[in-house]
């Protein structure tokens, strides 16, 4: 059992009908996310062509924060707001695919793009994935 997932099983509010599963994967997916673009945004700036990569570091750097914020409003469950969670999840997905085709254009050349690019497709998929449970 992941953190996610115990401190979720562990809350005394009723999730409101919302899938748990996919709940627990779309916040994990999101905590994983921010990491790869924070470090991507990172190796990025260590790169001798580093000018270049600039698009892809502001673009690494907001997909990181609207990761984060998106994961903390899925954690909190009082006095939930189903309107603003999707809107908080179509940012996310929005953001993920930004920044992940911006990452994959660079993906041949640079190691860490690549694997950015991948933890940006799997977060819009689990942001996609818990809106369609949502109605």
């Amino acid at each position: 059992m992941t953190l996610t997932e115990r401190m979720l099983a562990s809350h005394p509010a009723d999730l409101g009908g919302i899938d748990r599963e996919r709940l627990v994967a779309c916040i994990d997916a999101c905590l994983e996310c921010a990491q790869a673009c924070t470090a991507c945004a990172d190796a990025c700036l260590s790169e001798d062509m580093v000018a270049e990569l600039t698009t892809c570091i502001r673009t690494d750097l907001d997909c990181a924060d609207v990761c984060e914020a998106t994961s903390r409003v899925l954690s909190r469950h009082t006095g939930y707001d189903a309107d603003l969670t999707r809107a908080v999840l179509e940012a996310c997905a929005a953001a993920c695919r930004a920044c992940g085709d911006e990452c994959a254009s660079h993906a041949e050349m640079h190691e860490h793009c690549r694997v950015c690019a991948e933890a940006c497709r799997r977060c819009e998929q689990a942001c996609r994935d818990l809106l369609a449970t949502l109605g």
